[in-house]
């Protein structure tokens, strides 16, 4: 994978609706490097989203784009959820 810039990474977490900020930007401070390669990419590629579909996907309103981003999806709300 390319070189992952932290600081936009941590930047791109900060969303502007509060229920996605509680939970994107805690699992990235305690999950994202445990995460491997494919997973990292996925949520790379998530944070490219909107914050509606964003929440649509997180809430479980409609499904997300891809598979990968689909399963990142389910970690993080059972990662969060604990």
């Amino acid at each position: 994978m390319a070189e992952i810039n932290r600081f936009k990474l941590e930047w791109a977490c900060r969303r502007g609706m509060r229920e996605l900020d509680k939970m994107i930007m805690p699992f990235y401070q305690q999950h994202f490097n445990e995460l491997n390669e494919p997973q990292q990419q996925a949520f790379v590629e998530m944070l490219g989203y909107t914050d509606p579909e964003l929440f649509r996907w997180v809430m479980l309103q409609v499904p997300a784009p891809t598979p990968e981003i689909a399963a990142l999806i389910e970690l993080m709300r059972d990662k969060i959820e604990r």
